[in-house]
């Protein structure tokens, strides 16, 4: 996964506590997957009387819920953790109770011990296999603080054990249907911390589905560091590819949007590409990553895919659906990597055109084989060219979002804006939207006339005939 995010777990509403509640406070990192964990995470934790908070200050419970992808991951974590003690000494002064601080996700999973050795005010290490043990977890450490770690359970169990309902509300919410990566790219730590490819079986997928529909959500982001490999049981006992799941879903009742992320271009079967083209639900963004444009670099990285394949399997996709705007994944700096080699990213960006992309200089990864690959790149190489890619990348896509100026696109209202009676929503291309005068329009799909696109938005108005 890729989409980066570092921001608290907003509160969730509708679940009933207690007259007191406890406050928990859960600080995500990371991708949408961690997002969604951390949802779950509070779903667990309510029964015992946790009502989520929007800050750390004054909580009985904080968790950080991390990732291992970006640069310096686990300092960032140390510095939050040294700030979280303070504030605990600063609550037990006061008389105001204690703080349990947890340290939950890859971090966790790839560095529980250390993280033990470097700050004893850690009182529970939990991987991101082993949230569902949280309750479990939580009055064992109330009982005997040495008991601070449990991070490794198989994901079905997890899933197994989590409760039904789920808090938030919202018209989009996130939905796990794939862990594991089994590609083992040399820069990549995914493998080690969220373990081999696993699948929910339909039946699972199909049931928290209709019941964010029934909640209100009009669309799902199934999630998957390998989404696009999934296989999970069906009815039948047999597999489900995520085609025929998209397929199943859109049935669903009320649900009107599907979106999948993260993909690989080894899974993009032929199934899923017609389903692009069959199913109005299936949004027409697609997250491909590609990450370098040599075929010398993409062997070094193991992507099990070459230049070419990638570039064909675009032009295929496109054709099913010839509106898609294509999203992907760049790292700049890789071992190696000669100034050849980065024309060749280069090339393969203009040949593709991307509507987004996430890019970055290539960092190590303890425990990866890049991380002790020969011809490591000077940080000021490799910041000169994500430079040049990053501007490349801009201005494709400020040109796709300016593109749509004049055009009207449908609209999924998700949240009131900065302004007085501002609403934001999304188009079917992921790009956040602003409207005046539609605040009374949240959680409803409606066509809007775009004005004008910037690199990060677009400007819009109600289309004249709309009259809700």
């Amino acid at each position: 996964m890729t989409d980066t995010l570092e921001k608290p777990f907003e509160k969730a509403e509708g679940a009933a506590v207690s007259a007191a509640p406890k406050r928990l406070f859960i600080k995500t990192y990371g991708c949408q997957m961690n997002v969604y964990d951390s949802e779950r995470m509070a779903d667990v934790l309510r029964p015992l009387g946790y009502a989520t908070t929007d800050a750390p200050e004054g909580a009985d419970f904080v968790i950080l819920n991390t990732c291992h992808i970006r640069e310096r991951a686990a300092e960032k974590v140390y510095s939050e953790l040294g700030k979280l003690k303070q504030m605990r000494e600063r609550k037990v002064a006061r008389g105001d109770g204690g703080m349990t601080i947890a340290v939950a996700g890859c971090v966790a999973q790839a560095e529980g011990e250390e993280i033990m050795k470097r700050q004893p005010a850690v009182d529970l290490v939990v991987g991101p296999q082993a949230y569902h043990q949280l309750p479990e977890l939580l009055t064992r450490t109330a009982r005997a603080r040495g008991e601070r770690i449990g991070a490794d359970f198989a994901p079905h169990e997890k899933f197994d054990a989590l409760p039904a309902a789920r808090g938030g509300d919202g018209p989009t919410a996130f939905l796990t249907v794939q862990e594991g990566c089994d590609k083992f790219c040399t820069f990549c730590v995914v493998p080690y911390t969220r373990g081999a490819e696993w699948s929910r079986p339909v039946a699972a997928v199909l049931a928290e589905a209709r019941a964010l529909a029934d909640r209100g959500v009009r669309e799902v982001t199934l999630l998957g560091q390998n989404v696009n490999a999934y296989d999970g049981e069906g009815p039948d006992g047999k597999p489900f590819t995520l085609a025929r799941l998209a397929y199943a879903l859109a049935e669903i009742p009320g649900l009107d949007r599907i979106r999948y992320t993260t993909s690989h271009a080894n899974d993009m079967s032929d199934d899923l590409i017609q389903a692009h083209a069959d199913l109005d639900a299936l949004m027409p963004y697609l997250h491909l990553p590609v990450q370098a444009g040599s075929d010398r670099v993409l062997r070094l990285m193991n992507r099990k895919h070459g230049r070419q394949k990638y570039i064909d399997l675009i032009a295929r996709i496109r054709e099913a659906r010839p509106d898609m705007a294509i999203a992907g994944d760049f790292i700049v700096g890789f071992p190696g990597e000669t100034d050849r080699d980065f024309e060749d990213t280069l090339d393969l960006v203009r040949q593709v055109t991307y509507a987004g992309a996430f890019s970055f200089v290539y960092s190590p990864r303890p425990g990866t084989p890049a991380a002790t690959m020969p011809g490591q790149i000077e940080e000021k190489v490799g910041l000169e060219r994500l430079q040049r890619l990053q501007a490349l990348l801009f201005e494709q896509q400020t040109a796709f979002n300016a593109a749509q100026a004049g055009k009207t696109l449908d609209v999924l209202f998700e949240k009131k804006g900065r302004y007085a009676g501002q609403a934001i929503g999304r188009s079917p291309y992921l790009q956040a939207v602003h409207v005046e005068a539609a605040d009374h329009l949240l959680g409803q799909i409606v066509p809007v006339e775009i004005i004008s696109g910037a690199q990060n938005s677009l400007n819009g108005r109600m289309a004249a005939a709309v009259t809700i």
